[in-house]
This record gives C-alpha cells, sequence and structure tokens, in this order.
C-alpha cells in the first residue's frame, strides 16, 4: 500500500516563502503524474500544479511566476516551492500521485493527509 506524506506547511507572512514535500512510501517501481491540490478555507478545490515523470509542468493561472513544482524520481518525493506568497494561498495542501506502479499491482489516485498554508500579517 502507498501512503503519501506531505510536509512544510506553516504560517508566512505575505510576500513570504515556503516548499512543501510530499514523500511516497511503500514498494514503488515508479509514478505517474504527481500534483499538489488546495483546499481554500471556502472549501474550494483547486488544482495548483502537475508534474510528469519526466517533468513535464503545469500550473494554475494565478500561481504562474510564483510556484515552482519539482520531483525526485529517485526519492518518490515531489515538492512545490512558493514564492511571493499572497493570503489567497491560504488552504489546506495535497500532494496527490495519479498512478503509483508496484510490481504486481498499481494503485490510482493516491492523495496525502493535507499540511496547512496560512499566509497572513
Amino acid at each position: 500500500q502507498v501512503q503519501l506524506v506531505e510536509s512544510g506547511g506553516g504560517l508566512v507572512q505575505p510576500g513570504g516563502s515556503l516548499k512543501l514535500s510530499c514523500a511516497a512510501s511503500g514498494t514503488i517501481l515508479s509514478i505517474d503524474v504527481m500534483g499538489w491540490i488546495r483546499q481554500t478555507p471556502e472549501n474550494q478545490r483547486e488544482l495548483v500544479a502537475t508534474i510528469t515523470t519526466d517533468g513535464r509542468t503545469n500550473y494554475v493561472e494565478s500561481v504562474k511566476g510564483r510556484f515552482a513544482i519539482s520531483r525526485d524520481n529517485a526519492k518518490n518525493t515531489v515538492y512545490l516551492q512558493m514564492n511571493s506568497l499572497k493570503p489567497e494561498d491560504t488552504g489546506i495542501y495535497y500532494c496527490k500521485a495519479d498512478r503509483v506502479y508496484l510490481g504486481g499491482e498499481t494503485e490510482y489516485d493516491v492523495w496525502g493527509q493535507g499540511t496547512q498554508v496560512t499566509v497572513s500579517s
């Protein structure tokens, strides 16, 4: 069974930076697309960024130029560097893996438990 564990959230002032990490554990051969989804205080869910195995990235318009997603395939870990944070970036950030290959089986749509990011002065 695969588990995703996020870390790196916290309270930061507007204009500040945070780096989120998400590590996948289990007997993993490879992971397809990984991404970050945030849930706002108004309970809206938004796909923030995704990255493929070979490093192709995609971002929601509101974070382009401020956030950067990356991954380390050897460590089964994905990161989200968040710069120039704004109060509207506040939310719970979830890591997600679309397909995780475990050899004899595949797990789909694996989510982490979420990490809180609060941007406030």
